[in-house]
């Protein structure tokens, strides 16, 4: 089963750019500003497969922060696989990957199951609220995290500790912070420019 997804083809063996919303948002919510991010790559924005009261999520929920595990793991295998084979396609050389809320726990997952899936990855505003397993094939993969000092829904200390994780599997992990809560501001727009730059 596939993804409802919007692409722009780039030239083949250009990089290509996942872009992944976060909860009530769709295959629209970053479709242009990952185009913007990188002209030459091809784009691949999914709209994810489950839905909460409407909203369009990437994997289910019981409720605020308490994931359902068998669908975060049964999320993570079959995104993985979307990529996978969008990467075949496309004849890409490098993968990357941006998602909000939402859209950055499922890229984030599939950093701690799958590794090296994604040669960069953006976590803006990510939740992991489990303890990650070991994951070697995270070696030298480039990440960074943004993240609101007064976030309701991403406690600090959980975000301080993905970055620790990712740091101790031998991942590049930059943390940006803005004093804000869940919402996007403009200087994590820019440490993602200058990210995928």
């Amino acid at each position: 089963m596939d993804y409802v997804h919007k692409i722009r083809a780039g030239a083949p063996g250009s990089p290509i750019l996942f872009a992944f919303h976060g909860t009530g948002g769709d295959e629209n919510q970053f479709f242009d500003f990952a185009g913007d991010l990188m002209p030459g790559a091809t784009i691949v924005s999914p709209r994810g497969d489950v839905s909460e009261y409407g909203a369009a999520r990437f994997f289910r929920r019981t409720g605020e922060g308490v994931y359902d595990m068998a669908d975060l793991a049964r999320a993570t295998d079959k995104m993985a696989a979307f990529v996978e084979r969008l990467k075949q396609e496309h004849q890409a050389t490098d993968v990357y990957g941006f998602g909000y809320s939402n859209g950055a726990n499922i890229l984030a997952n599939m950093l701690i199951e799958k590794g090296g899936v994604f040669d960069r990855a953006g976590l803006l505003h990510p939740l992991i609220p489990f303890a990650p397993k070991p994951q070697e094939r995270l070696k030298g993969v480039k990440t960074l995290i943004t993240a609101g000092e007064r976030d309701p829904i991403c406690p600090a200390p959980l975000t301080q500790r993905l970055q620790a994780y990712l740091e101790s599997q031998g991942a590049e992990a930059s943390l940006v912070w803005h004093s804000g809560g869940h919402e996007l501001r403009p200087q994590e727009v820019e440490a993602l420019t200058r990210f995928f730059a």
